[in-house]
């Protein structure tokens, strides 16, 4: 139970650590692809500024002449600054191309001034090539001269992007695999003031429930022997039956409560035995169709033809299944039905029990296998019982490494049924 629990605290906080660490991180890489492409914008304007810098133009009859000549790679000059740039082209004020330096452009600018990344096709290497490349438009005294757009290729940036995102999925699994073991460390840290309680409850229940027993054993006796003595005295009848009958039902309790304490959802391996679950079934029908009859319920059997066996405690089992039994009974009105079935598996032996009685609301479902947890409902009126015979129920199954669950309809019945792994010895 406690490490069950630990898990989960360990689960939660490795989800919603992991979570956030995921999220800082892809902030990060957001932060960091927005600031290399910022400096590879701030180099490529500062490019194209001086190579804008160096158009001339003159007015000739009314007209601008401009005079390309001068500007690195469109003209016949260059320039340190024209250093890996893809391509070049100038475009006249009407978006018309007029020249151009390497991928030839298309003969019209169908693209707004700014900074856009494109995908580009080398024509000697036949490769895609990404580039960031930027429309800048030139202005004279009188005017816009014309556009001028250059490209850069972004595969250093995209390498240096690469590198960080390497770095990234690296370091993620290893923190998320740190966030891991410290929440379990942190979740046993936490369990184990709760742990130390627990252990001593279960002693306290352990030892209060055996002292209890010898107490409540004279009284039943004495009760017993003090009815046998005043048999011809009708005045004393009634009140010590219900001495007796109060002593009975102490002591149905205390025994629940010493067995969930002691048994603590472990077998000793020693108590395990080879199992026939055919003849115990047919063992516990027969046991209580007398019972049945005198409620006038219809209690039936239906058994796998082939035998199944399996590796378990007899007593504990039988216990279980009793329990079973006995809160279907309890709660089947007369003319009603009680089922137990057992069902074959490839390696589960389900077991059924199944009745047409009151049923349980669906609010209640999920806390019937709680310790002392009674149905606010006819259930709980003048029903003889504490609320332990389904927790331990539950945690005899649990101890045999099986699982049990209940389908029930208000007015309808119930269906319980358990589910038990067929394994060698070894499981214990």
């Amino acid at each position: 139970m406690f490490n069950h629990s630990r898990r989960n605290l360990a689960r939660w906080f490795t989800l919603s650590m992991g979570s956030i660490l995921v999220v800082f991180a892809g902030v990060i890489y957001y932060f960091e692809i927005k600031d290399k492409l910022d400096v590879l914008d701030r180099l490529l304007y500062d490019r194209t500024r001086v190579m804008a810098a160096s158009v001339q133009y003159e007015w000739r009859q009314g007209h601008k002449q401009v005079d390309l000549s001068h500007v690195p790679l469109l003209g016949s000059g260059s320039h340190p600054l024209d250093k890996n740039l893809v391509y070049v082209r100038w475009y006249n004020p009407q978006g018309q191309s007029i020249r151009f330096f390497g991928t030839p452009p298309p003969q019209q600018l169908n693209v707004s001034p700014g900074f856009l990344t494109i995908k580009s096709v080398d024509p000697l290497l036949e490769d895609e090539l990404w580039l960031r490349q930027v429309t800048l438009p030139v202005e004279g005294r009188h005017g816009i001269l014309g556009y001028l757009q250059v490209a850069m290729p972004l595969a250093e940036t995209q390498n240096s992007l690469s590198q960080f995102q390497v770095v990234l999925t690296l370091a993620v699994p290893v923190a998320l695999g740190s966030i891991g073991l410290t929440g379990w460390l942190l979740g046993g840290a936490a369990m184990q003031p709760i742990r130390q309680s627990y252990h001593q409850l279960q002693r306290f229940t352990a030892d209060a429930s055996h002292e209890l027993r010898s107490p409540l054993s004279a009284i039943l006796t004495n009760a017993q022997v003090a009815l046998m003595i005043a048999a011809d005295d009708l005045q004393y009848h009634q009140p010590l039956e219900n001495i007796i009958d109060s002593a009975k039902s102490m002591g149905t309790l205390v025994n629940n409560l010493l067995l969930l304490a002691r048994q603590q959802g472990q077998i000793l391996p020693q108590s395990l035995k080879l199992l026939n679950l055919n003849n115990l079934l047919e063992n516990l029908a027969s046991q209580y169709l007398e019972r049945a009859m005198s409620q006038s319920i219809s209690l039936t059997y239906e058994l796998s033809e082939q035998p199944i066996e399996l590796w378990a405690d007899p007593d504990l089992l039988r216990q279980a299944v009793e329990n079973l039994l006995d809160n279907a009974c309890k709660y089947t009105p007369a003319s009603g039905t009680v089922q137990l079935r057992l069902v074959p598996h490839p390696s589960w032996a389900v077991i059924q029990v199944i009745d047409t009685g009151i049923g349980i609301p669906e609010a209640d479902l999920p806390y019937i296998f709680d310790r002392f947890y009674r149905v606010d409902t006819e259930r709980a009126q003048d029903s003889g019982g504490f609320g332990l015979g389904l927790a331990i129920a539950r945690q005899i199954v649990q101890a045999h490494n099986g699982q049990i669950h209940v389908v029930s309809t208000v007015g309808k019945g119930s269906n319980f049924q358990v589910e038990l792994p067929i394994k060698p010895r070894s499981m214990a």
